[in-house]
């Protein structure tokens, strides 16, 4: 099982197939649950990188149990979400 923490805030998410499907804007640790801010700005992208950014209502909730691999810089599903 993955464990997800606050240090994969600013990491890609990427789908089963390798595409991008946003970045990490914040890691719930105690419900296990990453939030995913899908296509970000160049700009927002910088910020969550840098892991100043915040969730918001049109993140994707990401359960760590799709969470098939974590990286230095992603995070992979092993579903379509």
């Amino acid at each position: 099982m993955t464990v997800l923490s606050t240090a994969d805030e600013g990491k890609v998410l990427m789908d089963i197939e390798g595409e991008e499907i946003g970045v990490v804007t914040e890691v719930d640790a105690e419900s296990q649950v990453a939030y995913v801010e899908p296509d970000p700005g160049i700009g927002e992208a910088v910020i969550q990188g840098l892991g100043f950014g915040d969730a918001d209502e049109d993140d994707i909730e990401v359960p760590a149990d799709t969470v098939a691999t974590v990286t230095d810089t992603e995070l992979r599903v092993d579903v379509d979400l």
